[in-house]
């Protein structure tokens, strides 16, 4: 049975992200100085053009005459050399400077991901906002590679063809300036369509990005299910969107590319017909008409620039839209002075390391629509291969999550939070980092609500492994560093032998510098849970958080991880979240949730006595 979708709603062609030329600005100005040489050429470029037909002209007229040329055919073949020279310097600039703007949206899009909210994150697919960063940039290649910022020449060289075919013949100037100008209007009426079709080509290669991350992140479990098969097909429908879509910018192109093409060969008819009968006529002369003839290739060379660059720029806006959506979301810090004031009230005297006062907490919608969406495409996928979907399947995602939570953790105590799944255990951690920031109430540390707490100071107080323990690709060192960049190798030695991974140093040669693999892939799963929780353990904070931080260990390594977090939690505060009730029933206090609210505290002995939750949970692991 199919379970209906809830994912987040598709845009459509006209309510996506959309860019303007004014929002192109910044990343132009960034290299403007070649952008003032690359007009100077192009002013330099068009004059030199706009005096060739006039030479070629005297030229006729010399030769009608039976006057010596003299230097004049010298002094034209050294206005086309110039000319030549000045274009092709003139692009390298452009291309160089087009890959600089590349780089640079590039380095802004890098920054304003590395410092998103969490929420961000949750709401949005890696893949999506991976492919922001690589193919949506690259459009913005072509705003200066396709005519754009030489745009300055193209004009001079337009008005001055304008300006000179008006003085020779206003008659057939006015044919054609109405042939132009219908095809003008086919290039601006295709070119809103142009840039939908752009946006919704990208949204489809973002999504196709997100796919293969996933699978690609997942291909050991896809290979083991013998999922290959229905994973193709599933990208590579995604990939058929994007190919449609793709279609579509090529149908609205292949109509625009043409136009300039078309308008010259009418223009050049009407010239030549028009013309030929004024000359016949005595209206006007051969030369000028020769003359006439080289200021139409003139001006329309220019509007076929311009209305290739048409093309080019509705494809760039369309990803300037998509880049710009990510870069105009505030930073995680954005609003902390705001929070920090408003926050200031809370502080206490409390001695407690960590305190929850009537915590209540709910995630924002787009991230509950998210993980529906990620639930109900699960589903549908158990669905599609006709597999059992579990009787007890992950809950409902849901907003709330805590319920006025209230709780002390003593400085140097050890605290653990257990519960069932969903109570709002790990939420309860990611709130203590500031990964999300209360509904209501107030988390202190030390006696200080952590919202008036600079994240970064905050989070140097915190030592944090997570429940999934990942593994940066890199070197054990990389690992060990990341929050120890001074860290020596003897201190990394010192913490792995303490989390009994000294055998995986003396796997290879290489030691602290051998590499573990994507994802930590040539790491076991309890080998990247226990150097998770060294690197944790290097940085020596003063608070350890550790959410489910021996779930992936057998017996031996459990017991020997619990020696380490003894010896180093000694003077520190250890907030533990566990299921194995095992390795919390020593404990200083234990704090029981279910469903978002506090059921329960006390020590092991008490919890078994007076929560029947708790005495529940610790028989079902014979603990009682």
């Amino acid at each position: 049975m199919s379970t209906p979708r809830r994912g987040l709603r598709r845009p459509s062609k006209d309510d996506g992200p959309r860019a303007s030329l004014r929002q192109l600005v910044p990343f132009l100005l960034e290299h403007k100085r070649v952008l003032v040489v690359v007009g100077v050429l192009s002013v330099l470029e068009a004059v030199a053009t706009l005096v060739q037909p006039l030479l070629v002209g005297d030229v006729i007229g010399r030769v009608q005459g039976g006057q010596a040329l003299g230097i004049l055919v010298w002094v034209l073949v050294g206005l086309v050399v110039v000319s030549s020279l000045i274009g092709g310097f003139q692009h390298y600039l452009l291309q160089r400077t087009g890959t600089a703007v590349v780089h640079s949206s590039r380095r802004r899009l890098i920054a304003k991901l590395l410092h998103l909210p969490v929420q961000e994150y949750d709401a949005r697919r890696t893949g999506d906002l991976v492919s922001r960063v690589g193919t949506d940039t690259t459009l913005l290649y072509a705003v200066l590679t396709q005519g754009f910022a030489d745009s300055i020449g193209n004009a001079l060289i337009f008005v001055g063809a304008i300006i000179a075919m008006l003085i020779i013949d206003p008659i057939l100037l006015l044919l054609i300036v109405v042939v132009i100008g219908a095809s003008a209007t086919v290039v601006v009426v295709l070119s809103g369509r142009i840039r939908r079709a752009t946006l919704e080509q990208q949204e489809k290669v973002g999504a196709l990005a997100s796919g293969v991350e996933r699978a690609i992140g997942s291909i050991r479990t896809i290979r083991a299910s013998g999922a290959e098969a229905r994973e193709q097909d599933t990208i590579s429908a995604t990939a058929g969107e994007a190919y449609d879509a793709g279609v579509k910018v090529a149908k609205a192109s292949a109509i625009v590319v043409p136009v300039a093409g078309i308008a010259l060969q009418v223009s050049l008819l009407v010239v030549l017909g028009v013309g030929g009968f004024r000359v016949a006529s005595g209206a006007i002369e051969i030369a000028q008409l020769v003359v006439f003839v080289m200021f139409l290739f003139f001006l329309v060379q220019p509007l076929a620039s311009f209305f290739g660059a048409i093309t080019s720029v509705n494809q760039a806006l369309g990803a300037l839209g998509r880049i710009q959506e990510v870069l105009d979301l505030p930073d995680e810090t954005a609003k902390d002075a705001a929070i920090a004031a408003s926050a200031a009230s809370a502080t206490s005297a409390s001695t407690a390391a960590i305190e929850f006062r009537d915590v209540h907490f709910s995630y924002p919608e787009a991230v509950v629509r998210a993980r529906r969406s990620a639930q109900d495409e699960a589903l549908k996928t158990l669905a599609d291969a006709r597999a059992p979907i579990p009787e007890e399947s992950e809950p409902e995602p849901e907003a709330t999550v805590l319920r006025g939570v209230s709780f002390e953790v003593p400085r140097g105590a050890r605290v653990a939070l257990v519960g069932p799944s969903g109570a709002g255990k790990s939420t309860t951690l990611a709130l203590i980092e500031r990964f999300y920031d209360p509904t209501a109430g107030a988390i202190l540390i030390d006696g200080i609500d952590a919202r008036a707490l600079d994240r970064l100071s905050l989070r140097a107080r915190l030592g944090y492994v997570e429940q999934d323990a990942p593994t940066l690709a890199g070197t054990i060192a990389d690992n060990l560093r990341l929050a120890s960049p001074n860290a020596t190798d003897a201190d990394c030695e010192r913490v792995l032998d303490a989390v009994n991974l000294t055998e995986v140093l003396e796997r290879s040669p290489l030691r602290l510098q051998a590499p573990v693999g994507e994802a930590g892939v040539m790491l076991s799963g309890g080998e990247r849970q226990r150097l998770a929780i060294a690197r944790a353990l290097l940085a020596a904070p003063p608070i350890l958080l550790l959410d489910e931080s021996t779930s992936s260990l057998d017996g031996l390594n459990e017991q020997r991880m619990r020696d380490a977090i003894d010896a180093v939690a000694a003077g520190r505060t250890l907030v533990v979240i566990a299921h194995r009730l095992s390795t919390v029933v020593d404990s200083d206090l234990i704090v029981v949730l279910d469903h978002g609210r506090v059921v329960g505290q006390g020590t092991h002995d008490e919890l078994v006595r007076d929560v029947p939750l708790y005495r529940d949970l610790a028989a079902r692991q014979l603990l009682v």
